[in-house]
């Protein structure tokens, strides 16, 4: 035997189930509630008989001088005594042993088999209706014994039995139960139907959903669950959750096309980065092959120029290196710097000297954070690989900047963090720009940045290499700008006290 589950419920579908369900519990409550009113009518229609029973036997019994009251010599008094009886009803005279004197009316059908009726049997019993068979053919009967008033008055000791047949009782019962069980099965049967269509109505949201997930199965993960129900309910909770489930899914699989892009542009952008070079070493290499530098001059000019690009590889290798460092672990990137405490103004002041040296008629100064003088900025941090930051951030302004363009140092303190900031007056960048500024190898467009190329190096890892430094010293770096309205670069590190 395998192990699927072979139970037959579970091949109906929910529809069938809860239709099963429903239909099963109103059957056993319409039998039960039937059972119970069947046994409390048929309790209260022999109760109803007993009565009549007793009564007859409580009249008869008081009849003076039975049985001879009602035997052949008194005609007229036998017919005024039955006018008391019912239609199917037994009397007999018993005598003191509990034998039967005298049959006084007998039964229609089968008369009933009487127990031992003597006069202390007749006492214990009390006029209390009790059961008797009948003699043959089936059928009961209800009886009650009473002693004669004769004997109550203490003549010669008799008593009566009277039984009425519950044959009409039975008859009667016998039709009602199948009158109301045709009713049973009728409500059952509208029941059922109201029921097939109710649960239909109910599960519609869920055949919904049920088409919802198809089409997000299919691939189109676009698709929403319809808000079916009030949030509070169960439907709604539902829908609530698989549509918070598919935004993340969505989101993951946009984040993964995403990453996957990038990776490909990188990848793209390495391999133009690495080829330029190599392709002039490559170049310079079959040309002194091939013997075009007949002379020493030329042959120091090429191995110069070889000389530049590989030293331009191995920056560009050395960069992407301490990047892929950067991005293994914030813990073990940080784990990795020589911390120290330090104070950024002497990081503000190099980057001063060496803008003025790289370009003297651009205008420097070194003021606050936004303005205004210089502060103090101690912060715990790796100064080597920090003055990398300001390196990078001092030739993005020079080399995407116009010539002569006026820069701003600021360095202080501001809302609890340690600020250096690099503000030029240049082109400046659109918000799309700003918000890729940190990508790598991202260059934007000429046209619409007036030749700003943002990175730095020239391929593009400047701000990637600084941005990664400084998150692994548990800072951050923000971008200030918009078009013609020059850009801010603001380092922002924990302070040190």
């Amino acid at each position: 035997m395998n192990g699927a589950d072979t139970h037959p419920s579970r091949g109906l579908s929910l529809r069938s189930r809860l239709l099963a369900i429903t239909l099963a519990l109103l059957v056993t409550a319409l039998l039960a509630s039937t059972g119970l009113v069947i046994d409390q009518l048929q309790r209260e229609l022999v109760r109803q008989l007993d009565q009549r029973v007793a009564g007859v036997a409580a009249v008869t019994a008081r009849l003076p001088g039975l049985p001879e009251a009602v035997g052949k010599d008194a005609p007229q008094v036998r017919e005024n005594v039955e006018q008391l009886w019912l239609p199917d009803v037994y009397v007999a005279a018993l005598d003191p042993n509990g034998q039967v004197a005298q049959v006084i009316r007998p039964a229609t059908g089968p008369a009933p088999e009487l127990p031992r009726l003597d006069t202390a049997a007749v006492a214990k019993r009390d006029g209390k209706p009790f059961t008797a068979e009948a003699t043959s053919g089936g059928g009961t009967w209800r009886a009650v014994a009473v002693t004669t008033a004769a004997g109550k008055s203490g003549g010669s000791e008799g008593s009566v039995v009277v039984a009425g047949s519950r044959s009409d009782v039975n008859d009667a019962m016998s039709q009602l139960t199948k009158k109301v069980l045709l009713i049973d099965a009728a409500v059952l049967g509208l029941l059922g139907l109201a029921g097939w269509f109710a649960v239909r109505g109910g599960l519609r949201p869920l055949r919904r959903i049920e088409a919802t997930a198809a089409a997000i199965a299919s691939g189109d993960l676009s698709r929403r669950v319809p808000q079916l129900a009030a949030p509070r309910t169960e439907l709604g909770q539902l829908s609530t959750s698989l549509n918070g489930m598919l935004d993340r899914i969505e989101a993951g699989n946009a984040a993964r096309a995403d990453t996957e892009q990038r990776m490909r542009r990188f990848i793209a952008d390495v391999s133009h980065e690495l080829r330029t070079p190599l392709a002039g070493i490559k170049g310079f290499t079959e040309l002194y092959r091939m013997g075009g530098m007949p002379d020493r001059s030329d042959v120091d000019t090429s191995m110069n120029r070889i000389e530049r690009e590989a030293g331009r590889l191995v920056g560009l290798v050395e960069e992407l290196l301490l990047l892929a460092r950067l991005d293994e672990d914030a813990t073990t990137a940080a784990q990795t710097l020589q911390l120290t405490p330090m104070d950024l103004r002497t990081l503000a002041a190099d980057a001063l000297h060496d803008l003025r040296a790289l370009d003297p008629q651009r205008p420097v100064a070194l003021t606050g954070p936004g303005g205004g003088p210089p502060a103090a900025a101690p912060v715990l941090g790796d100064e080597a690989r920090l003055h990398q930051v300001t390196s990078n951030l001092v030739g993005n302004a020079i080399a995407h900047t116009p010539a002569g363009t006026p820069v701003r140092i600021g360095v202080g303190t501001r809302d609890g963090f340690a600020v250096l900031e690099f503000h030029d007056a240049g082109p400046g960048m659109t918000a799309d720009q700003a918000r890729r500024a940190f990508d790598r190898f991202y260059r934007a467009d000429k046209a619409r940045a007036r030749a700003r190329v943002v990175g730095g190096g020239g391929a593009g890892l400047g701000l990637a290499i600084a941005d990664s430094l400084v998150r692994a010293h548990g800072g951050r770096v923000e971008i200030e700008t918009a078009p013609d309205a020059g850009a801010n670069f603001r380092v922002l590190l924990p302070l040190h006290s």
